[in-house]
């Protein structure tokens, strides 16, 4: 008698249980990202905008509307020009902006994105001022 090539008949692979739990993670997971990357995309575009808005200079509310007229191009609503801390540090306009995301899931569960970003070289935003 000859030696069988396949002495078991042990399979290995993935269960069908294996597959569907691993696919409804990378499901939840793409549902979770298709809903974060538009909002890092936007907070992107407004850190481009304040950046424009710096280096075309001028007064607070020129930098403001020139803030708004890159918002209304980038389809930026989550903040408006008013919304700008625009202050003079170190004998230099800088623009610094904070906002918050919320990102519904389902039922009470929600994602709480905090943005913020300034054209300050070092980096740190500065303070709003009360009015």
């Amino acid at each position: 008698m000859r030696a069988s090539k396949f002495v078991g008949n042990r399979q290995d692979g993935v269960s069908l249980m294996g597959l569907i739990v691993t696919l409804a993670v990378l499901g939840f997971v793409g549902v979770i990202g298709m809903q974060i990357i538009p909002s890092y995309s936007e907070y992107r575009a407004i850190t481009s905008a304040i950046k424009t808005a710096k280096e075309k200079g001028g007064t607070v509310r020129e930098m403001q509307q020139s803030f708004d007229n890159s918002a209304t191009v980038n389809y930026i609503s989550s903040i408006r020009g008013s919304d700008l801390i625009i202050s003079k540090d170190s004998g230099e306009m800088e623009i610094s902006f904070a906002y918050e995301k919320k990102i519904p899931l389902f039922g009470p569960a929600s994602i709480l994105l905090e943005y913020n970003g300034t054209t300050a070289k070092n980096g740190v935003a500065t303070a709003p001022t009360e009015k």
